[in-house]
């Protein structure tokens, strides 16, 4: 015997016409109808309230019968039925209220997808000096290039000269970041009207240095005491993958 013969057996047992079922469960007739014809079978939230209305167990619903994706109701499942049964008509209200809602965000989850973030636009400054030097001063010519996926980037220069190479190589674009340097990082500095890519370092008595990568190129380094009285502004920090040891003696 199917679901819907031994359903359809069992709603006459209880004295019950379609409609009346149909009322109970809140949904309509023509549905009550299919479900005994085999034509659909109902969802899980009216199954608990089939059970519930009926006063029938799972497994004689479905003996003999398989529901859609195989087998008869698992013993987590009749578990689940028999929880719901012992509730009261509002805890059974309550439960079905939770199972409409995850079913509408379970829909909602799978029609929607979230619009693609547009491209982050940087100036790119042109332009550069000789060995090491960028160009990031305001007001020179720019063209607007991806950001290249570096939130934290605000703008970006390009590098002439072999001082930092072979981490920058001459020609390379580097994005810089507007935030405070430490010790070791590479930045964008102006000294005396004139801009460098170095590495940072100051010491315990003020001075500041700004190295070349590139050892071999030390002679392209830049020392500022205290009391030099030349200028140092800093444009920001260049966003790399890694960090670099300071030269020796300069840690």
């Amino acid at each position: 015997m199917s679901f819907g013969e031994r359903l359809r057996r069992r709603r006459e047992e209880k004295g019950m016409t379609q409609q009346q079922l149909a009322r109970q469960l809140g949904i309509s007739k023509s549905a009550v109808g299919n479900y005994e014809t085999g034509v659909s079978m109902p969802r899980e939230d009216v199954l608990l309230r089939l059970f519930s209305a009926l006063d029938a167990e799972p497994n004689y619903l479905f003996q003999d019968s398989f529901r859609p994706g195989g087998g008869v109701l698992s013993s987590g499942e009749q578990r689940l039925v028999q929880r719901y049964r012992a509730l009261s008509a509002k805890g059974k209200a309550a439960v079905n209220t939770v199972l409409d809602a995850v079913e509408e965000k379970h829909a909602g989850s799978v029609a929607v997808l979230p619009a693609p973030r547009p491209a982050r636009r940087i100036p790119l400054f042109a332009s550069p000096a000789a060995a090491g030097y960028a160009s990031p001063v305001l007001g020179e010519e720019y063209e607007m290039i991806d950001a290249g996926g570096e939130d934290a980037a605000q703008f970006a220069v390009r590098i002439c000269g072999d001082s930092m190479e072979p981490h920058i190589p001459d020609g390379s674009i580097v994005y810089v970041g507007r935030e405070p340097l430490q010790n070791g990082d590479v930045g964008i500095f102006c000294v005396d009207g004139d801009t460098f890519c170095k590495q940072y370092y100051k010491d315990a008595l003020g001075i500041v240095y700004l190295f070349s990568l590139n050892r071999a190129r030390a002679d392209a380094d830049v020392a500022l005491p205290p009391s030099s009285g030349r200028t140092l502004a800093c444009f920001g920090r260049v966003l790399l993958k890694r960090r670099f040891p300071l030269p020796a003696g300069a840690r």
